[in-house]
């Protein structure tokens, strides 16, 4: 069973019509990019909220898992310790090698996906999205939580929108932390 179409075209993308808008405040756009830009640009800006606040989600989750089980997981070997902030440089370097290749690969499919061929499109609009391609939906629900009413998928991407950029701020606000204390963010908190 496939999903009706729960997509917006280039032209029909607008503050207006755009998902995340949440009362009383509207669309979140401190510094008013959304107004000065125009449908395609403005799928663009939220194409990278939606990716980095999918990043910061995780990030988020890796503070918290990462710190909480260190040294009893089987996954390095449990020699990562501290805060998370020091974690990365504490990783085997063959791991990045692993994880690079992955990030490539993830990235090459969704360029392949979203992105309009380099060759098709005109020197002026850089960064092109496909007219069809809804900004975050890259295809990967296994669980089938993508609703196919779309008054209740444009809720979901809402709600994506708001749990993405309270995760930017977490993620902002743990790095901070950490660089400033020391300390990781559970053994702070614990204390």
């Amino acid at each position: 069973k496939s999903s009706p179409s729960t997509s917006l075209s280039a032209s029909e993308f607008s503050v207006d019509s755009i998902a995340g808008a949440v009362a009383p405040f509207g669309i979140f756009d401190p510094l008013g990019f959304a107004e000065k830009a125009d449908a395609a640009t403005l799928k663009r800006y939220r194409e990278a909220e939606l990716t980095h606040g999918r990043v910061a989600m995780l990030a988020t989750m890796g503070f918290l898992v990462g710190e909480n089980v260190q040294g009893s997981t089987f996954l390095f070997n449990g020699e990562i310790t501290g805060p998370a902030i020091t974690h990365l440089a504490q990783v085997n370097p063959v791991f990045w090698i692993f994880l690079g290749a992955g990030i490539a690969k993830l990235e090459t499919q969704r360029a392949e996906i979203g992105w309009v061929e380099p060759k098709n499109v005109p020197y002026s609009k850089p960064g092109l999205l496909r007219d069809t391609y809804v900004p975050g939906n890259l295809g990967f629900d296994p669980l089938g939580f993508k609703p196919y009413d779309p008054v209740e998928f444009a809720t979901m991407q809402t709600k994506e929108l708001q749990n993405g950029r309270l995760a930017m701020i977490a993620a902002a606000g743990f790095l901070a932390q950490e660089l400033v204390s020391g300390t990781g963010i559970v053994e702070n908190l614990l204390n």
